[in-house]
């Protein structure tokens, strides 16, 4: 249960109390502010409070977002303040101030006047108590709902009339979509999906259900694929689309009803990448049932994604908290220039090929084509997209090269690198002091690229992948060695992921074993997954991962020494079996500690979070 303390006359024929109870709020009333102060420490610290001005005019939803959104400590509108547990202190704090200024006093004698006087704009002050010692106040973007005070009879008129000229319920259904998405998702989904969520709403779902919903429907999308004919074909597309639905839905659902949770993100994001790459494993299933093999197709368009994705990341934790780039500068990226020309948006979002248009293109050509081909697209299209954003990013980090990362974005790159003991073991005994420039980044490239070029071009049994993965232990321990604050620092996880899956890829195709690049596809998914649940532990201010799964599932130099030790060592029939117990003892690690992990978080009241970035 909230609680919301009313401060002030109350206006007859006001709505205010309907409305915070139809917000879930028990309604309490002061009398004066040492009887606002005094309700507000009899309510129990682990439930959310607010203060409100009982001439507060305007929308339900004004106040739904004002009071409601279980991200923020602490928010407010005008004529509205709340507080959860973690903003209690600051609020009772704050209340004490503004009683204490008013001279108003538990048991001490006043006019009516004087105690109309010191409730006046009780809740407004507050907030500007909080403001003033540098507290951080959520307020949330209004756009035309209305929140008002009015001081007199005729400015109340005036405010109800702004309520009444407002249609409140297209305002929030608009709101429900997310801004940025792609033009797929913008024009094709959203206009119908938003409506879908109300629906879900009305009827008292919640988007962890229909983010369920969508996975099921993604993974019976993924058996259909696998049947390899072209009825199952059409139907996986059909219901790949319908995920991609329901993946809307959820988000916007959480947005309509405010139902965010730090459970309800992960969810959310880990679900987006199992959908995925279970249909690509469908696809692959389906073209083997044909008598085509493309698992080695498959797992590049895993290994791909997921390097696009790394990038992103480590590219938003090393810039997020950066400076500005100084005046004079050259411009961030080739592309900035065409921020003003209103189409170029519009196709700069397209190419890149973010999620919706990636599904739907996946979708048309499994219904249309064949597997081959819808790999081949999907492998081209996310090579163009990787490279262009990429760039970009280079040429915006070089802009501001003077710049150097904080302390907290080495901390989050370094949890990204996700260096195992060998590496930690080694950059504590080498002698290496800060390397000049760009030469973390070098070394992090030449590594990877070596063990990978010496694990194509050598045969399968030889010693040589293992000794050029020795190797690569030795760079990645040197680029990991000191803080990554470099200007292109941020481009060392990404490379490590592309050396180690792609070293995977390659030994599992030498083998030429049947089921080598299956088990490879399920090794790189185990491995991949962890890396995600790193990055979204980071976003939601969680930290890394605990330093006892890193240890045992090797680190990232460690499993590529050790895939290549066992290339070297078994037969290619063994080769695969290890493959195969590796990644089962991978995935099982980090998704028990997973698991674990955001159901204890969720579940201890975390702060709930909810992810807006870039539709990837």
């Amino acid at each position: 249960m909230s609680t919301a303390i009313l401060t002030g006359q109350p206006v007859p024929g006001a709505s205010i109390e309907d409305d915070l109870r139809a917000l879930g709020f028990e309604v309490r009333s002061a009398s004066d502010a040492a009887d606002a102060e005094s309700l507000l420490a009899a309510v129990p610290g682990d439930q959310r409070v607010a203060v409100v001005d009982a001439r507060f005019v305007g929308h339900l939803h004004a106040l739904r977002l004002g009071l409601t959104d279980p991200r923020f400590p602490l928010a407010a509108i005008p004529g509205a303040v709340t507080a959860q547990p973690a903003g209690r202190q600051a609020l009772t704090r704050a209340m004490a101030r503004e009683t204490s200024a008013s001279g108003d006093t538990p048991g001490a004698p006043g006019s009516a006047c004087a105690t109309h006087t010191a409730l006046a704009g009780l809740a407004d002050r507050v907030t500007a108590a909080l403001d003033a010692e540098g507290t951080d106040v959520h307020r949330p973007a209004l756009g035309s709902l209305v929140a008002a005070v009015p001081a007199d009879p005729q400015a109340r008129n005036e405010a109800r009339q702004a309520v009444a000229a407002v249609d409140e319920e297209a305002v929030r259904l608009k709101s429900a979509v997310k801004a940025g998405d792609g033009f797929f998702t913008t024009f094709f989904i959203s206009p119908y999906s938003r409506h879908l969520a109300r629906w879900c709403a009305r009827r008292g779902l919640t988007p962890n259900q229909v983010t369920t919903a969508s996975l099921l429907t993604a993974l019976i999308a993924a058996g259909c694929a696998a049947t390899g004919t072209r009825a199952g074909f059409v139907a996986a597309a059909v219901l790949l689309i319908a995920s991609f639905v329901l993946d809307c839905t959820d988000g916007q659902l959480a947005r309509y009803s405010l139902q965010y949770s730090t459970l309800g993100a992960w969810l959310d994001a880990t679900f987006d990448r199992a959908k995925e790459y279970a249909y690509y494993a469908g696809l692959a299933l389906g073209a083997a049932r044909g008598g085509d093999d493309v698992w080695a197709l498959a797992l590049g368009a895993m290994i791909l994604q997921t390097g696009r994705h790394m990038v992103d990341f480590a590219f938003h934790e090393a810039t997020d908290d950066a400076a500005p780039a100084t005046a004079g500068s050259k411009p961030a990226a080739p592309t900035d220039r065409l921020d003003g020309v209103g189409w170029t948006l519009w196709v700069r979002r397209m190419i890149i090929l973010p999620i919706g248009e990636r599904w739907a293109m996946i979708a048309v050509l499994t219904a249309a084509t064949t597997p081959r081909i819808t790999f081949y697209a999907l492998l081209a299209g996310c090579a163009f997209a990787s490279l262009y954003t990429t760039a970009g990013r280079v040429l915006r980090s070089l802009a501001r090269r003077a710049h150097r990362g904080t302390d907290r974005a080495a901390r989050a790159l370094a949890d990204l690198a996700d260096s195992g003991p060998l590496a930690h073991a080694l950059a504590r005994v080498l002698p290496v002091r800060r390397l000049p420039g760009l030469a973390v980044p070098a070394l992090a490239l030449l590594g990877g690229a070596a063990v990978v070029a010496v694990s194509a071009l050598t045969g399968q049994g030889t010693a040589w992948p293992a000794l050029a993965a020795a190797g690569y232990v030795l760079t990645s321990a040197l680029a990991v060695a000191r803080p990554l604050t470099g200007p292109l620092d941020w481009l060392v996880p990404p490379l490590f992921r592309a050396a180690e899956y792609v070293t995977v890829l390659v030994l599992a195709a030498k083998a030429d074993v049947n089921g080598a690049l299956p088990a490879a596809f399920g090794l790189v998914a185990a491995v991949a997954y962890h890396h995600y649940d790193t990055v979204y532990r980071i976003r939601g201010d969680a930290g890394a991962p605990p330093a006892w799964l890193v240890r045992a599932t090797g680190g990232q130099e460690g499993r590529t020494l050790l895939v290549a030790v066992l290339a070297a060592l078994l037969t290619a029939p063994q080769f695969k079996v290890a493959l195969t117990a590796l990644a089962v003892i991978i995935a099982l690690l980090v998704l028990a500690e997973s698991i674990r992990f955001w159901v204890s978080a969720h579940q201890g009241g975390a702060p709930a979070v909810h992810d807006e970035g870039e539709p990837a």
